[in-house]
């Protein structure tokens, strides 16, 4: 199988199409549950000042405020403050002429709807609490994960890989990695963007570090790709496990998956094992520096928050944790369905 084959047609529409539903979830949520516009009819207020009147913690409160700057409800003033648009002063305020906030409210009691205010309210992915679900996508110790039964993470992980053989390609296309001898692909699941880099770089040795469910599916994909025999397959905790020596570090769509604490330790732990001139590469998507958009990546981030402990990041975020690192960012290199990559190279 040719990792480095890039598709004839774009699936992006489909994507976007796929997580549509988020932005009636989280417009009705945010009239029908939270009277998001009525706190902001009298005066513009901090996000913080927002999401502590509605109960909201930081996380929860960024996916829903990006979402509703991006839908075009919510505008963030020169002060820092959220405002309503003229579009939601008009429509979106009760006992106004042109109100239609009871008729966004006719969905107000859809499942959909009450399981993202759920999500929301509690700041928890769902799945976190049951024991017998499991929180989908993630591992940590101490919570159930789905990632851990070999039925769930098959499925779970095959289906990722839908994405990332669509993307894989061009990462492998866009991203070349002169003088790469070892890369390690943390967190790599299905190892798809690993293999797509070996069968680009013929000289590259790679390791996929995952859970042990999510490596079995890996394994078929390398025999697939016949480059087995520069692959090592890992089994481990990315955030306790002894980490290999590499001079390339792959964060593909991982960062995504946890809160800021947690992203900021992935990178640390991937910059502290790094030469000086190695690369960490985060694969991922990326939201408008001030958080306002665009809204495709504001409704994937809807689907992340719901799904894993993390939300979609800025590039300015990202920016910041490779700094912090001793890492010096270059610039983000597109690849495809909204991903890029952003390279840090340690001083």
């Amino acid at each position: 199988m040719d990792f480095t084959t890039r598709p004839a047609t774009d699936p992006t529409p489909l994507f976007e199409l796929f997580r549509g539903s988020y932005a009636t979830e989280l417009l009705v949520a945010a009239v029908a549950h939270f009277g998001v516009f009525a706190r902001l009819a009298d005066a513009p207020k901090t996000a913080a000042d927002l999401g502590g009147e509605l109960g909201l913690a930081t996380r929860a409160g960024n996916v829903l405020f990006t979402a509703l700057r991006a839908m075009g409800t919510l505008t963030l003033e020169a002060t820092g403050r959220l405002a309503l648009t003229p579009m939601a002063r008009e429509h979106l305020l009760p006992d106004g002429q042109f109100y239609v906030g009871d008729y966004c409210g006719l969905a107000g009691a859809a499942s959909g709807v009450l399981a993202l205010v759920e999500r929301l309210r509690t700041n928890q992915p769902a799945g976190a609490k049951s024991a017998d679900e499991g929180a989908a996508f993630i591992y940590r110790a101490g919570l159930e994960s789905a990632m851990e039964r070999e039925a769930s993470a098959r499925h779970l992980t095959l289906a990722l890989a839908g994405r990332a053989k669509n993307v894989a390609p061009l990462l492998a296309q866009n991203v070349p990695l002169p003088g790469g001898r070892h890369l390690l692909d943390l967190g790599g699941g299905t190892g798809v963007y690993a293999l797509a880099l070996l069968q680009a770089n013929p000289e590259l040795r790679a390791t996929v570090l995952d859970r042990p469910e999510v490596l079995k599916v890996a394994a078929e994909f390398a025999v697939a790709a016949g480059v087995g025999d520069r692959l090592a397959l890992v089994p481990g905790d990315m955030f306790a496990a002894p980490l290999p020596a590499a001079d390339v570090v792959l964060l593909s769509n991982v960062l995504h998956d946890w809160d800021v604490s947690e992203c900021r330790v992935l990178v640390q732990r991937a910059a502290a094992l790094l030469p000086p001139g190695g690369r960490l590469v985060i694969h991922d998507v990326f939201l408008d520096d001030d958080l306002g958009g665009p809204l495709p990546i504001a409704l994937y981030s809807a689907a992340l928050f719901a799904l894993t402990e993390g939300r979609a990041y800025s590039a300015a975020e990202y920016r910041g944790w490779l700094t912090e690192a001793g890492l010096e960012p270059g610039a983000i290199v597109p690849t495809h369905v909204h991903c890029g990559a952003l390279v840090g190279t340690k001083r």
